[in-house]
């Protein structure tokens, strides 16, 4: 193969493999725009609880877990944010009203984490997204 081809070629990979990404990060997004948003959200507390420790672990797209709290003593519409198990956090006070009436009337919401960022702040370090749960 002559000094000519060579960049060709590798152009030419270049764009397979990213078609080849396209097409899979496309699908994913397809199977997620499904759902209708509820919102998006900073998560609250982030620094207080594991998600500083679990960071590295974490992964966008992940499904979070949500709790409800009604007995929280500093917010009774608290809803707690889970990874795998582990509290990293609060679905902020701000944005938990609507939330929190729609789970206390038991209706079904997922969360997945939306966005991950290496940040001093940590408002920013990890966006949630949550959403209803169509039903079958």
């Amino acid at each position: 193969m002559n000094h000519v081809a060579k960049p060709v070629l590798r152009q030419l990979l270049d764009l397979f493999l990213a078609v080849l990404l396209s097409v899979g990060t496309a699908a994913g997004a397809a199977e997620i725009e499904q759902h209708e948003i509820l919102q998006v959200s900073p998560l609250a507390g982030f620094q207080h609880y594991a998600g500083p420790a679990l960071f590295s672990l974490m992964n966008v797209g992940d499904r979070l877990t949500l709790r409800r709290e009604p007995d929280n003593p500093y917010d009774p519409k608290a809803v707690r944010v889970e990874w795998r198990g582990t509290q990293i956090g609060y679905a902020p006070r701000a944005d938990n009203v609507d939330l929190a009436r729609l789970m206390d009337r038991g209706v079904p919401v997922e969360a997945r984490i939306l966005q991950l960022q290496k940040s001093r702040d940590p408002w920013k370090r990890l966006v949630l997204e949550i959403y209803f749960v169509n039903e079958p």
